[in-house]
């Protein structure tokens, strides 16, 4: 700081224990352990009808306040550049959740329209999502009758096979349902901390690695190669020693015309959309494009009775009537289905904090629950698969201008008359040109794989749960490589914890502070004490690090002081303990103490008063101070608690006078 700046701190006041700061503070009588339901009883009993149902409803909100005259027009531009590229990607990734294209459709509508009125989040563009359908059409392939051609919501079953009776869409909306089920019951109990559970180095793993699984699963379509879809452990790697004996099953033209798609969409991502950004901010519809152009070539030269290129197919035409799903499916599918109710609940509201922290606005992780829960039950009546938020399209949506979830509806409002008209005219469009949409699209995802030796860099555990989880769910499973890496993460919190940061401190001359003592020169020790400080958590995983630590860094080992005293008669006779008359542990870093933590203090202070070495206690939070007070370590009697560490120094070392004083 500038000296001609400086000002001058000057108080004057007595040495505070913990007990004089709450009596003069007058510490009221409330038990931490309220807080937790503190906001339950806020939503239960404070806040009036009219509240509730804002907070159950944010377009009431954002809509009172919305400016028509400045947000309408970029709310519809932004809508229906969203719908445009709604139309490719839904029916693309319809087709990874082994449902009929169409289905991607009814996912960027019915579920979006819920999502509009309950969600928080006002720029994140809701639908299909490509983890999210490929989870979920792992569970179809494995439930769902394989004599069903996924190109038909209406095909009937064959009750006689010994195959499971549910179509693919069936299936497809029981997960649906279960997903949506799940995060109700997750809004309900509040659980939108676990956005929070899973690090940022594990999500983006896990889609990284999920990513492959999209490509593999692409392959077939686009090369035309007739190959078995498997499930289950090591699938990739069957898929590609299959794909390696059915080489001569390629589809020549279908290769070629999945070259010229990806060459086209590259060309586009790397040299004609930066060039067109710099003109406007609406996007080459270069999706649809393309899929214009490969439905008419595949009309015009019939393409799938001339060469045996696989079309789309049959699109239903209009709105589909509600329909329960196969209630008795849902026990059997409850646990993959919760695994993508947490995947898709995290992904998305991962983007939707981007854009929140972006357009500096809040959003709430529960609310999004209960939206997203919401849109999936409605959605499971209406043919839909489990939605998402998708980062490309919400990345438009923002980046054309939209304000609003206006958007989203704007965009729905365009798919309604695809549904009730135009679905039929896609029918003859190649599913190689799809597949090759999928395929460019996951460029993002796939490439986070660089990521890796940056994360290294900056923290090998990272590093080590990035890896560990790319590769197992490239190699084994999905489901087992998400379960590995909350290991491999929850670990990594383990080991951190176990090693907290503590040093020794001493104080800056003519202040109160008190400082790392191995990073400053200029300092001043307590006469005949040392302070620890120690930041982290004492729990039963780490407290013997901790004592360990502890007397390490003050070259104190009480027990073997002890053992050398009681071997010579004396009370102590090592000229460490000469040297150090009181210690200071700074706990103001301790952020959670459990009961094996606070026994652990108290064997410390035991072990120290054994050999006479007063043990204070410095910097306590109120919810550690209250560990202590519900452990029963304040009736021991063994400890002094101070505010400040220089509250503690001054009273040690007036204590230690006092002694010194009686002594002589």
């Amino acid at each position: 700081m500038d000296p001609s700046r400086r000002f001058f701190l000057k108080i004057e006041r007595p040495v505070y224990q913990i007990e004089d700061v709450d009596a003069t503070a007058k510490k009221t009588n409330s038990d931490s352990r309220t807080a937790l339901f503190s906001d339950v009883e806020d939503m239960s009993y404070k806040r009036c009808a009219r509240r509730a149902v804002l907070g159950a409803i944010p377009f009431i909100t954002w809509l009172s306040n919305y400016n028509w005259k400045e947000d309408l027009a970029k709310d519809i531009i932004s809508g229906c550049t969203v719908a445009i590229m709604n139309i490719p990607q839904g029916m693309a990734y319809a087709m990874l959740a082994n449902v009929p294209p169409v289905v991607g459709i009814y996912m960027a509508f019915f579920p979006v329209i819920v999502y509009a009125f309950l969600g928080t989040s006002r720029h994140i563009s809701m639908g299909s999502f490509a983890v999210v359908c490929l989870m979920t059409g792992k569970i179809v392939l494995q439930y769902s009758n394989n004599g069903h051609n996924p190109t038909d919501v209406d095909n009937s079953t064959n009750t006689e096979s010994l195959i499971p009776s549910y179509s693919p869409v069936e299936v497809a909306t029981a997960v649906s349902l279960m997903v949506g089920i799940f995060q109700i019951l997750m809004f309900i109990c509040r659980l939108g901390v676990i956005s929070s559970l899973l690090s940022e180095t594990l999500v983006s793993g896990f889609t990284a690695g999920a990513g492959i699984h999209v490509f593999t699963s692409q392959i077939k379509d686009t090369f035309g190669f007739h190959v078995t879809s498997y499930t289950g452990l090591f699938q990739n790697i069957k898929t590609y020693f299959d794909i390696l004996t059915h080489l001569f099953t390629i589809n020549w033209v279908a290769t070629m015309i999945s070259v010229i798609t990806v060459l086209v969409l590259v060309f586009n991502n790397y040299f004609l959309k930066p060039w067109v950004n710099k003109k406007s901010i609406i996007p080459v519809p270069i999706e649809l494009i393309v899929v214009l152009i490969g439905t008419i070539v595949s009309q015009y030269y019939d393409l799938a009775d001339t060469y045996g290129i696989k079309t789309v197919g049959h699109i239903s035409v209009g709105i589909p009537e509600p329909k329960s799903p196969p209630i008795a499916l849902l026990p059997q599918i409850s646990l993959q289905s919760l695994i993508i109710a947490i995947i898709a609940y995290i992904v998305s509201v991962s983007m939707a904090l981007i854009f929140a922290q972006k357009n500096k606005y809040e959003i709430n992780p529960n609310q999004e629950l209960l939206a997203q829960g919401a849109g999936n039950i409605v959605g499971s009546f209406f043919s839909c698969a489990p939605f998402a938020a998708s980062l490309s399209r919400s990345v438009i949506q923002e980046t054309v201008g939209g304000k609003t979830q206006l958007a989203s509806l704007v965009s729905c409002t365009l798919l309604l008359f695809v549904l009730l008209w135009f679905g039929p005219y896609f029918e003859p469009l190649p599913r190689c040109v799809l597949s090759s949409l999928i395929i460019v699209a996951l460029q993002s995802v796939l490439f986070q794989v660089k990521n890796l030796p940056k994360i290294w860099k900056l923290s090998i555990l990272d590093g080590i749960v990035f890896l560990v989880t790319y590769l197992t769910v490239v190699i084994v499973d999905i489901d087992v490589g998400l379960l590995v890496g909350l290991f491999f993460s929850i670990l990594s919190l383990l080991i951190q914890g176990m090693k907290p940061y503590t040093c020794l401190l001493s104080r800056v001359p003519g202040t109160d502070i008190y400082v790392d003592k191995s990073k400053y020169n200029h300092t001043i020790d307590p006469p005949g004490g040392k302070i620890v400080r120690y930041a982290g958590g004492i729990n039963f995983a780490n407290r013997g690090y901790f004592k360990d630590g502890l007397y390490n860094l003050l070259n104190i080992h009480p027990k073997k002081i002890q053992q050398t005293a009681n071997r010579s008669n004396r009370i102590y006779s090592i000229e460490t303990v000469d040297k150090v008359r009181f210690v200071v542990l700074d706990i103001s870093g301790i952020h959670y103490l459990d009961p094996s933590g606070a026994q652990a203090v108290r064997s410390i202070a035991e072990e120290f008063q054994e050999i006479n070495i007063p043990f204070y206690i410095a910097g306590t939070s109120d919810p550690v101070y209250e560990s202590f007070k519900s452990n029963h370590l304040l009736e021991t009697n063994l400890f002094n608690f101070f505010p400040t560490v220089h509250d503690a120094v001054l009273y040690a070392q007036y204590t230690l006078s006092i002694n010194t004083n009686v002594e002589r």
